[in-house]
């Protein structure tokens, strides 16, 4: 049974106000991203982007917006959101489902240049340190010399009183929010497996292999940045922060 382009656009925009209970300032954190990624390559002729961890297109659609001249790639392991993603934010991206760090998984992409810049939102917390090594050097393979890594993630200080501090400064501007009031990623989830329309993508989605087990690998910014300098970034650093919700960015 196909998804209607309504049906997908309920069930988007119900996936976006759920998020909104797990990123602190998530829609300026998307504008952040943004920036960076049109500083250093809005003035190339069609830029090539990657989406890592896309889910059905939220960053991606925002990029598109601003930067119309882009080719985005959306990657992500779930089929369900990418299945939203092709319906709802069809113009925005190319969609592959690949699990991101798998071998060849690059070259699932079909990506038939290098890439200008790749983004991603709370998706490279999920990795091993060494797994994660592994994806920042192919990502270092694939972007151009002077293209950019933009990651908005969770990135909590290694200091545990600097680390319980930015939590509770990140959960006050939540609480000021209301957002203990949106519904969360587990009823999300309930809600959308009682639709018959999505019971395919929900099987297939069963079928799929986690990329990883357990909450993440709880790495810092720092250590994020370790790992992407031994992959062969340039430089590294963090360009916004709101308590634990952090954009860190890397030099290629």
């Amino acid at each position: 049974m196909p998804v209607s382009a309504e049906l997908a656009e309920d069930w988007v925009d119900r996936w976006e106000r759920q998020q909104e209970r797990y990123a602190v300032e998530r829609e300026e954190r998307f504008t952040v991203i943004t920036d960076a990624v049109e500083q250093v390559v809005g003035s190339r002729e069609r830029p090539l982007i990657v989406d890592l961890g896309s889910g059905p297109g939220s960053l991606a659609a925002r990029i598109s917006a601003r930067l119309k001249h882009a080719e985005i790639v959306a990657v992500d392991i779930d089929p369900l959101l990418l299945a939203l993603g092709r319906v709802h934010h069809r113009e925005a991206a190319r969609y592959v489902e690949v699990v991101i760090g798998q071998a060849d998984w690059l070259k699932a992409l079909a990506l038939d240049r290098p890439v200008d810049a790749v983004v991603s939102t709370t998706a490279l917390h999920y990795p091993s340190a060494g797994a994660l090594l592994g994806i920042y050097r192919d990502l270092a393979g694939a972007l151009r010399p002077g293209g950019i890594l933009v990651n908005g993630d969770h990135l909590v200080p290694e200091e545990p009183e600097l680390a319980a501090l930015a939590t509770a400064v990140g959960r006050r501007r939540a609480g000021r929010r209301g957002v203990d009031e949106i519904e969360d990623w587990s009823a999300w989830w309930t809600a959308i497996g009682r639709i018959p329309e999505f019971t395919h993508l929900l099987a297939a989605r069963e079928r799929q292999l986690p990329p990883c087990e357990g909450d993440g690998n709880g790495l810092s910014a720092a250590q994020h940045g370790e790992l992407l300098r031994e992959a062969g970034f340039r430089q590294v650093g963090s360009v916004w922060q709101y308590g634990i919700s952090s954009v860190l960015v890397a030099l290629r």
